[in-house]
């Protein structure tokens, strides 16, 4: 008999779990991007 309703919840780490699709193509590229570029100035 609890008045507890939990069908809205606002839980943090679901809102991140939704975008990391998008977001770790994005780092790995931005990633690569700077090491060849550092590996372009350094030689």
């Amino acid at each position: 008999m609890s008045a507890h309703n939990e069908t809205t919840s606002n839980d943090p780490v679901e809102a991140v779990v939704k975008h990391i699709p998008v977001v770790i193509p994005v780092v790995g590229a931005l990633l690569i991007f700077m090491l060849a570029f550092i590996a372009v100035f350094m030689g």
